[in-house]
């Protein structure tokens, strides 16, 4: 695919006017409940919802007892997530009203990996990842989208790799196939593709922060994968953190002013992590969580039902 070189600033303006229904549904939010992840349980997991102190957790839904990747639709009714089948060969994105009820899988592909589900940002579409291996025993990573209810699913053909987000409605956020992956940026149709980080790591789980200014990612450049952020432009490239472990699934605050991320600990799994956009006053809020998302909105109905069913 030939890569097409853009005008960055322009794109900055293009990024921010495209988000700006998300910003107008963020300022009217003030429900406590900014975070969506995966808990471990009784070796189950689980989704919640949290506050940003992960002192106030809310049970939302145990559809497959191993429940992932979670993302509150613009809206704040509904929550795409993951969940697995077949002794955990077949992944499958689901939805669910905010308060639990009202499940449905959407996606079936038998021994497939479909995880990471993303919201257009008026929500009339979700994008998800699709993994599996070919006739040729290699690994695929296909970028898809459809609608909420589960129709009209396609493959963006001319887009190969995984975590990928929509920025709006018409552009792609993602990390490439090719290894090493780096992350890029296109339209859905392919055309105006750019890549952002260019080295020799792996580089991997972009996520947009809510002005549209700046990208927290993974990395293994130097070694361990640690939380990057750089400018949407692909300059200013800081690490973030400097962790024994592997950390995983940066996200960024609904005020843009915190980046929360899972580390691995001594069990196997993860714990939920807060920082400053800078790296700095960097603390634990949840034990046993992971593949976190912010939340710009909750339905006040669907989370009154919920809070009274977690009581």
């Amino acid at each position: 695919m030939k890569t097409t070189t853009l005008n960055l600033l322009s794109s900055c303006v293009v990024i921010g006017v495209l988000l700006s229904g998300c910003a107008a549904v963020q300022s009217t939010n003030s429900t406590p409940y900014k975070l969506v992840y995966s808990s471990l349980e009784s070796k189950n997991r689980s989704i919640y919802l949290s506050d940003e102190s992960g002192q106030q957790r809310l049970r939302v839904v145990n559809a497959t007892k191993a429940d992932g990747y979670p993302a509150v639709s613009p809206n704040g009714q509904h929550i795409a997530f993951y969940g697995k089948y077949d002794k955990f060969k077949t992944w499958s994105i689901h939805v669910v009203d905010i308060d639990g009820t009202n499940l449905k899988r959407l996606t079936t592909a038998k021994y497939k990996w479909d995880s990471a589900p993303s919201w257009s940002a008026d929500g009339n579409a979700i994008m998800f990842t699709r993994e599996y291996k070919n006739d040729k025993g290699q690994w695929q990573e296909e970028i898809w989208t459809m609608k909420p209810d589960g129709s009209e699913q396609r493959q963006l053909p001319n887009l190969l790799g995984g975590g990928a987000s929509f920025v709006g409605n018409t552009k792609v956020l993602f990390h490439t196939h090719a290894k090493p992956s780096q992350i890029a940026m296109a339209n859905l149709d392919g055309s105006e593709f750019v890549t952002l980080t260019h080295d020799d790591a792996d580089n991997r789980a972009p996520s947009l922060s809510p002005d549209g200014s700046q990208i927290v990612y993974l990395s293994n450049r130097d070694g361990n994968q640690e939380v990057y952020s750089m400018n949407v432009k692909g300059e200013n490239h800081t690490r973030l953190t400097f962790n024994k472990e592997q950390d995983w699934s940066a996200t960024w605050s609904v005020d843009g002013q915190h980046i929360f991320f899972t580390s691995e600990n001594q069990t196997g799994f993860l714990d939920v992590f807060k920082m400053r956009r800078d790296g700095s006053a960097m603390q634990k809020i949840l034990n046993n969580g992971s593949q976190i998302s912010s939340v710009s909105n909750v339905n006040a109905q669907a989370l009154e039902n919920l809070i009274r069913t977690n009581q």
